[in-house]
């Protein structure tokens, strides 16, 4: 008798910190709050800026008394663990963070909440971001975008190119004043790619790859290689930046989120701009995701609600100069307009994207 009470108490102790999808979609907002409260913690697996996310979540915290653990982590760690907790019947993740652009990577239904029909209000908040949808699975917190970053100081806002044959131009002019990573980082192969893109004859964004689709971007290697005199290879996003804010160089590609961040920790000059250019460069989003065996689904879930909100989108945007992913949210803090955000293109897909940049190495890199 003792050990069936036992057991039943556990039982019971066990229940009262966990929910399925069927409880949660049986319960109002109201009671998933209290339960999310009573679970009173949380684990967000997000692979960049710990330390800064784990300074703005601090509001979460104290609105609703829910400790929330960014553990350390990388992009493909926590995506490989993700699919080796699939099969348990309690995972470690709580809240999952993941890319759009590799969103389809994943067969969403059978690792997430559907959280179009938990979430109490999905008007505004991102569900598609650079064309690819996250299905009710996954909603977007973190807008991005890759440009062109400048100094000021000597390129003005009229002279800024706009095209490949205005960017050789400015090489020309302006030989060794800026450069582009291939590799380190995505805001370099952003500009390699959508010149490509322009100067060339492909589907960029199919997919499928082959040896005859690659020989069609001819035009845009042959552009490269014809100005190679004239511009910089840098090693990194990070390179690219520093050189700018040494006034090494005078323009790179960058991300907007990054280099906000850079200047308002005081790691890079304030005075940089940053503009998206009309050929196009390519920007997303990440999002947020719930695994279907969370430990802490409603604090999970009360989680992603506050984060993918207009208000907190609006302080992601003044933190962390982020593209807001909330139509209400205020989005005045970003580095570009936003007229500016009609240029933004997506991402080409693998294989094609691979062997695309691995072509561009192939032929100009190592020609250099």
């Amino acid at each position: 008798m003792i050990r069936k009470l036992m057991a039943t108490a556990i039982s019971l102790a066990l229940g009262a910190g966990t929910a399925s999808a069927t409880d949660l979609n049986e319960m109002s907002w109201d009671e998933i709050v209290a339960l999310a409260q009573e679970q009173g913690e949380l684990t967000w697996y997000v692979w960049y800026l710990q330390d800064e996310l784990r300074g703005a979540v601090s509001a979460f915290e104290e609105k609703y008394g829910i400790t929330v653990t960014i553990p350390e982590t990388t992009n493909s760690g926590q995506k490989d663990k993700l699919r080796a907790e699939r099969d348990r019947e309690t995972g470690d993740m709580d809240v999952f963070a993941t890319s759009f652009n590799t969103a389809s990577e994943l067969d969403l239904s059978d690792f997430f909440y559907d959280l179009d029909e938990l979430l109490p209000d999905t008007e505004g908040r991102a569900q598609e971001i650079g064309g690819i949808s996250g299905e009710g699975y996954l909603f977007g917190f973190w807008g991005n975008q890759t440009g062109i970053a400048y100094d000021p100081a000597h390129v003005s806002v009229g002279d800024l190119p706009q095209s490949p044959e205005e960017f050789a131009a400015f090489w020309a002019a302006n030989p060794g004043k800026m450069g582009f990573n291939y590799e380190k980082g995505g805001s370099g192969p952003s500009f390699i790619t959508n010149t490509l893109r322009v100067l060339s004859d492909i589907d960029f964004y199919n997919p499928e790859s082959s040896p005859e689709k690659i020989a069609s971007l001819q035009g845009g290697i042959d552009f490269f290689n014809e100005h190679a005199a004239n511009y910089v290879i840098t090693a990194s996003n990070a390179d690219s930046i520093t050189r700018i804010s040494d006034a090494e160089l005078w323009m790179a590609p960058a991300w907007e989120d990054h280099l906000a961040g850079l200047q308002k920790r005081g790691e890079a000059r304030s005075d940089i701009a940053y503009y998206i250019p009309s050929m196009g460069m390519s920007g997303g989003g990440n999002g947020v995701a719930i695994p279907l065996n969370a430990p802490n689904a409603a604090a999970a879930l009360v989680f992603v609600n506050w984060l993918t909100s207009a208000e907190t989108q609006t302080a992601l945007n003044v933190s962390f100069g982020t593209a807001p992913t909330h139509a209400d949210a205020d989005g005045s803090k970003a580095l570009v307009p936003a007229e500016q955000r009609v240029y933004q293109t997506g991402w080409a897909s693998k294989p094609f994207y691979s062997d695309m940049l691995a072509h561009f190495v192939e032929e100009v890199v190592l020609e250099r």
